[in-house]
C-alpha cells in the first residue's frame, strides 16, 4: 500500500475542524494544514487546534508557528526551505514543494525529508499550469534517495500510476477536503 497526503482547503469544506477529525480515523497518512492566506497569528492558532486534533498533522508555510507551537513537521515552499534552513534542519519531518529535478535535488542537500513533485496531472487548483506527467515524476523519483510524493489532480482512478512511476505516495486536495 502506498501512503496518502491530505492538503487541507477550507474553502472546500463545511467546518476545517471537523474534516481534520474525519481524516485522522482515515487511511490518510498525514495532514498538510495548508492555509496560506491566513495570517501569521490566524494560522498558529488554526494549527495549535489541528494538532491537538490529529498527529497526523504537518504544518505548511510558517516556520514562526512551529516554533511558537514547539512543533517540528513542517512542509515549505523551496525558496522557504533555502531561506530557513538553519532553523528547520533538525525537525522530524521537513517537506518541500519541487517543479523540477534540480529543486528535488537541492531540496534533498537541504535536508527535506520527503517532496511534493507538482503537478502531475491537470487540476482546477492551478488551471493554467501545465501538468508535467508521469514520466517527469518518474524522473524525479529515480533521481532523489528521499521519498516523493505525486500532487496534483490526483484521485483513486490515477493514483496507482504514480506508486508505479516510484512515488512514495500521494497528496489529494478536492478528495481528502470532501471525504
Amino acid at each position: 500500500m502506498y501512503k496518502k497526503v491530505a492538503i487541507t482547503n477550507r474553502k472546500l469544506c463545511t467546518d476545517l475542524l471537523e474534516q481534520i477529525k474525519r481524516l485522522d480515523t482515515s487511511d490518510f497518512d498525514y495532514i498538510v494544514l495548508r492555509e496560506k492566506d491566513l495570517s501569521p497569528e490566524e494560522y498558529t492558532a488554526l494549527a495549535k487546534k489541528s494538532i491537538k486534533l490529529s498527529p497526523k498533522i504537518i504544518l505548511h508555510n510558517y516556520v514562526q508557528a512551529c516554533e511558537t507551537l514547539n512543533y517540528k513537521k513542517i512542509h515549505l515552499p523551496l525558496d522557504i526551505l533555502r531561506a530557513e534552513y538553519s532553523r528547520v534542519r533538525n525537525y522530524e519531518i521537513t517537506g518541500a514543494s519541487i517543479h523540477s529535478l534540480a529543486e528535488a535535488k537541492e531540496a534533498e542537500k537541504l535536508g527535506a525529508t520527503y517532496v511534493t513533485a507538482s503537478p502531475i496531472f491537470r487540476t482546477k487548483c492551478k488551471e493554467d499550469v501545465e501538468p508535467k506527467g508521469l514520466y517527469w515524476l518518474k524522473e524525479i523519483c529515480k533521481g532523489v534517495s528521499i521519498p516523493v510524493y505525486a500532487l496534483g489532480g490526483i484521485n483513486n482512478i490515477n493514483a496507482q500510476n504514480c506508486i508505479e512511476a516510484g512515488a512514495e505516495g500521494v497528496c489529494m486536495m478536492s478528495s481528502a477536503m470532501t471525504y
